[in-house]
C-alpha cells in the first residue's frame, strides 16, 4: 500500500481490513486512523462536499445574520458591511491554521487529541482535558443558541401575523425551544444513512434563501434604497461604548455565524479521504460565508430603513423581520421569515450531529462522566453514537432553561459558543507552536512556510475574540438586565473542568486511549504512537517521566 503523505509508511493491517470488510471505510482511511491509535467504528459515508455541507449548514448564513443583527446594526452600515468583511478575513486565517492540523491528523476528537499530542508532558493531560470539555460544551452551547434563535424566528412569524399585538413570554419561547431540540434528537438518531446526503439539500436551501433575499429585497425597496455613501461610509453608535469599540462589537455577528467549521474535524471519522475532505471542508465553508455574507450585508444596508432605531426596536422582535416587512409587506415578511426559521431548524440538526461526535470521541477516551454509557456505537441505527446524541440534546434542554431567566442570560448562550470554541481551537495551535512544532508532519493540505505566522495570527485574533465575546454590548456599568453573563458561564465551564481534573481526573485520565488491538498494529504504526508519547497499551513512555498504574488505567477505561 502506498505511503500516506506526511506519515511513515503504513503496511496493510488487520484493523484496516476489518473496516473494509464491514463496509465502514477503505484501507487508506482506516490505516490513517489506526496510526492515531483508533480503530474504525463509524461508517465513512460523507464526501468532501458533504463535509463542507455540514459546516455550511450549521453556519446557516442568513438565519445566523438575522439572529445577530442586534450586534452589528448599533455600529451602523459600516459596522455591518466592513465589520463583516474584516472579521471574516481573520476567521479565514483561523481556518487555515486548523486546516493544516486537520489534514495531518484527522480524528473526531481532533482538538483535544492535538493538544495532548503537541503539549509538553507536564501540561498535556490537563490542557487536553480542558479543551475537550470546552469544545464539548461550546458545541452544545451552539446548539442552544441556534435553537433559541429558531424559537424567536418561529414566534416572530406569529407576531407578524397578529400585527404585533401579541408578545411571547419566556415560557413560550422555552417551550418552542424544547420541542425543537427534541425533534433534532429524533431526526439525528434515526436518519444516519441519509444524513450526509441531507447536507447537500441543506446547502441548496441555504443558497436559495440567500439568492431569493438578494433579489427580493432590492426590488421591494426599489424607490427607497439607500445610496452607496450610506452603505459603505455611514457610521452610528447606539451603545454607551466609544464608536471604535462599537464597531468591534459588530464583529460578533460574523464571529458567531462563522463558528462551526470545527464540525468538519468532528466528522472526520465519517469522511471518505479525510485528509483532503477535512481541510477543504473548513476553508470552503468559511470562504463561502465570507463572500456571501459580505454581499448580504451590502443588500441589507441598502434596503433597511435609514431609521436604525426603528429596526433595532422592531415590534416583531427581530430586526430581520422588520427589514423584510418594510421591503415586502406583511405577506412577504411572513413568507421569508417562515423560510428563515426552517433553515435555522436545519442548522440545529447539523450541529447536534457534530456535537454528538465530539461527545462520543471524548467518552471513547474515558473523560466524560458516564463514559461507559455514552461510549457504545449503535449498529441498529446505522453505526452512530445514539446515546451521545440524546445526551447532548438533554444537556441542551437543561442549558436552555437560561431562556426563562431573562433575555440577557439567554444571550449568553450565543457567546458561550464563541468563547468555549475559541479556547478549544486556540490551545492545540498554541501547543503546536510552543512545544510540538518538531513533531508536526504535514498532511496533503499544508500552508508551507506561511504555516507558523498564520498560526500566530490566528491565536492573537482568537484571544481578542474571547475577550470581545465577554463584553456587555450595551455599554459599561451594565445592570442585571444588560449584563453579559458569558464570563460567568465560561468561568464555571473552564474552572470546573480544571477543578475536576486536579481533584479526581488526574488519577485516571491519561489522554487519548488506544482502541486498536496490539496484534493489529504494525511496527511502523507502533513507532508513530511511541513518538506521540504513547505506546500500544495507551501509556506514556518512561522517558517522559509519566507513569500510570495499571489500576489507574483500568479506572480510566471504566469511566
Amino acid at each position: 500500500m502506498a505511503d500516506v503523505k506526511g506519515t511513515p509508511g503504513i503496511r496493510r493491517a488487520s484493523a484496516a481490513s476489518d473496516a473494509v470488510h464491514e463496509g465502514l471505510a477503505n484501507e487508506a482511511d482506516a490505516s490513517v486512523l489506526a496510526q492515531l491509535g483508533y480503530k474504525q467504528e463509524l461508517r465513512r459515508n460523507f464526501t468532501v462536499i458533504e463535509i463542507f455541507g455540514i459546516a455550511f449548514s450549521i453556519m446557516g448564513l442568513l438565519p445566523s445574520i438575522a439572529s445577530t443583527l442586534v450586534y452589528s446594526i448599533p455600529a451602523g452600515p459600516v459596522g455591518m458591511v466592513w465589520g463583516w468583511f474584516i472579521a471574516s478575513m481573520l476567521i479565514f486565517v483561523i481556518g487555515l491554521a486548523m486546516a493544516d492540523l486537520g489534514s495531518a491528523m484527522p480524528t473526531s476528537g481532533g482538538l483535544y487529541w492535538w493538544t495532548h499530542y503537541f503539549a509538553s508532558p507536564k501540561w498535556r493531560n490537563p490542557l487536553s482535558f480542558l479543551v475537550g470539555y470546552s469544545n464539548t460544551l461550546g458545541l452544545i452551547g451552539g446548539l442552544c443558541s441556534i435553537d433559541y434563535g429558531f424559537s424567536l424566528m418561529f414566534l416572530s412569524v406569529i407576531v407578524i401575523a397578529k400585527d404585533g399585538e401579541w408578545t411571547p413570554s419566556n415560557g413560550v419561547v422555552y417551550s418552542v425551544f424544547l420541542g425543537c431540540v427534541f425533534l433534532h434528537a429524533c431526526l439525528a438518531s434515526t436518519m444516519s444513512n441519509i444524513m450526509g446526503k441531507l447536507q447537500t439539500v441543506f446547502v441548496v436551501m441555504n443558497l436559495i434563501l440567500i439568492v431569493a433575499s438578494i433579489i427580493a429585497l432590492p426590488i421591494g425597496r426599489a424607490s427607497q434604497r439607500n445610496d452607496a455613501e450610506f452603505i459603505f461610509t455611514k457610521t452610528a453608535n447606539f451603545t454607551a461604548w466609544p464608536s471604535g469599540w462599537t464597531f468591534m462589537l459588530a464583529w460578533l455577528s460574523p464571529i458567531w455565524t462563522i463558528g462551526a467549521f470545527d464540525s468538519c474535524i468532528h466528522m472526520s471519522e465519517e469522511a471518505a479521504n479525510a485528509t483532503i475532505a477535512v481541510p477543504y471542508g473548513i476553508l470552503m465553508s468559511i470562504g463561502a460565508c465570507w463572500i456571501l455574507g459580505f454581499l448580504l450585508m451590502i443588500v441589507l444596508a441598502s434596503c433597511m430603513s435609514p431609521n436604525l432605531e426603528s429596526v433595532l426596536g422592531s415590534p416583531y422582535g427581530q430586526p430581520m423581520a422588520q427589514i423584510y416587512y418594510d421591503a415586502l409587506g406583511k405577506k412577504g415578511a411572513l413568507g421569508f421569515m417562515s423560510f428563515l426559521f426552517i433553515v435555522q431548524f436545519l442548522m440545529g440538526l447539523s450541529i447536534l450531529v457534530a456535537a454528538s461526535r465530539q461527545t462520543w470521541a471524548f467518552s471513547r477516551d474515558g473523560a466524560l462522566p458516564f463514559s461507559r454509557f455514552f461510549r457504545p456505537i449503535s449498529k441498529r441505527f446505522g453505526y452512530i453514537p445514539f446515546r451521545a446524541i440524546w445526551g447532548c440534546a438533554i444537556l441542551g434542554m437543561v442549558l436552555g432553561l437560561l431562556a426563562l431567566i431573562a433575555p440577557a442570560s439567554a444571550a449568553a448562550l450565543f457567546s458561550l459558543a464563541v468563547a468555549g470554541n475559541y479556547l478549544s481551537w486556540l490551545t492545540p495551535i498554541f501547543c503546536r507552536l510552543v512545544w510540538g512544532q518538531h513533531k508536526f508532519r504535514p498532511g496533503p493540505f499544508y500552508t508551507g512556510k506561511f504555516s507558523i505566522p498564520i498560526a500566530w495570527a490566528a491565536i492573537i485574533f482568537m484571544v481578542f475574540g474571547i475577550v470581545l465575546s465577554m463584553f456587555p454590548v450595551g455599554g459599561p456599568n451594565p445592570d442585571k438586565e444588560t449584563m453579559n453573563y458569558t464570563i460567568v458561564i465560561n468561568a464555571v465551564v473552564w474552572g470546573g473542568s480544571l477543578a475536576y481534573y486536579y481533584i479526581d481526573a488526574k488519577k485516571w485520565f491519561t489522554g487519548p486511549k488506544i482502541t486498536v488491538d496490539a496484534a493489529e498494529v504494525t511496527e511502523e504504526q507502533a513507532q508513530v504512537l511511541r513518538e506521540e508519547g504513547r505506546d500500544i497499551k495507551g501509556m506514556s513512555p518512561p522517558s517522559e517521566k509519566e507513569s500510570t498504574s495499571g489500576e489507574d488505567v483500568e479506572k480510566g477505561n471504566s469511566r
